[in-house]
């Protein structure tokens, strides 16, 4: 079962989409359970003794708020999480420019999205998470652009990573930071894209890494709208006591929301502005002003928490570490 999600257009309020996804139960099928509001991904395994399989699984929590201005059509952000044969967990964020020529920028970032849970069924995009990129981009029709992060966990732990523009990705361990990605970007506000055009990016720009996960670990996937308004201690901090993916995801998009409707906050997005030139006129400077406030945008956020799990190696049942 994979799940993509973006906001759905609604008449008033804020639309939010809380998923957590799927459950494994053998290396080669996996099922879905609706009545569960958490789900275990099959994600890498090693060998504990001659006997027992260690796996490390990943307990999932989604959480999406579009711009203020854009309840009623949902946003521009999209999401993904399953795969098979491992866990895939991606966002695209369309990129708002398009308005401005009359196109809906919500369709390129869904469909690239859409694009994507077809493509995962292929063996040779399941393991790695580039050319799963390079053959959603190449399938996606829509006019428009969008950031996009996707990342693959394979069986041996290592959680590889595709990245083109400032969507990002965190790793918290026990507390700390260890991980994080970089953003790319043209100019101030102006980050790496793919794109319907033909002097976009592709995958070929987008930056890869990888990170090696431990039980215990919590990956965090945001759109820009999160990383522009929430610091990474802060984020360390909002879900540094918190056991559930669905909580913890919706306490994070709700810090950056709240920050990105703050007029007085310091942010992130304002900070960076600040070093790259841009400010209030030098008379305020003077009298001790200074460009600050949130960004709203759309705020879409991943928690996945890894636990450890374990089965014997004569069948295909799985055992929760306790």
């Amino acid at each position: 079962m994979e799940i993509i999600a973006m906001a759905i257009p609604r008449n008033f309020g804020i639309r939010v989409l809380e998923t957590t996804s799927t459950s494994w139960i053998s290396p080669s099928k996996f099922t879905w359970n609706p009545s569960r509001k958490r789900g275990m991904i099959k994600m890498a395994q090693t060998e504990a003794s001659p006997d027992v399989i260690k796996e490390l699984s990943l307990s999932t929590g989604t959480y999406l708020i579009p711009h203020p201005k854009k309840v009623e059509t949902g946003g521009e952000d999209a999401f993904f999480v399953g795969g098979c044969n491992g866990s895939v967990v991606a966002i695209a964020d369309g990129v708002s420019g398009w308005a401005e020529r009359n196109v809906n920028p919500a369709l390129f970032s869904r469909e690239l999205m859409r694009n994507v849970s077809l493509v995962i069924e292929e063996e040779q995009a399941n393991f790695d998470p580039v050319i799963l990129l390079k053959k959603a981009h190449s399938s996606t029709t829509s006019m428009g652009s969008a950031t996009v992060i996707i990342a693959m966990l394979e069986r041996n732990g290592v959680l590889k990573i595709a990245s083109v523009g400032d969507c990002g990705l965190r790793v918290i361990r026990a507390g700390q930071l260890v991980f994080t990605t970089t953003p790319r970007e043209h100019y101030f506000d102006c980050p790496f894209q793919v794109s319907s055009e033909a002097n976009g990016q592709t995958y070929r720009d987008a930056t890869v890494c990888s990170v090696q996960l431990m039980e215990g670990d919590a990956i965090i996937l945001g759109s820009d709208g999160l990383f522009d308004n929430a610091f990474d201690r802060e984020i360390v901090s909002t879900i540094s006591d918190i056991k559930d993916a669905a909580e913890a995801a919706k306490l994070v998009a709700n810090l950056a929301h709240n920050h990105s409707k703050d007029v007085n906050f310091d942010s992130p997005y304002t900070q960076e502005a600040r070093t790259m030139g841009y400010d209030v006129p030098d008379w305020k400077k003077m009298i001790g002003k200074k460009l600050k406030g949130g960004k709203l945008d759309d705020i879409t956020v991943i928690v996945g928490i890894v636990s450890a799990n374990s089965r014997s190696s004569s069948d295909n049942t799985l055992k929760l570490d306790t």
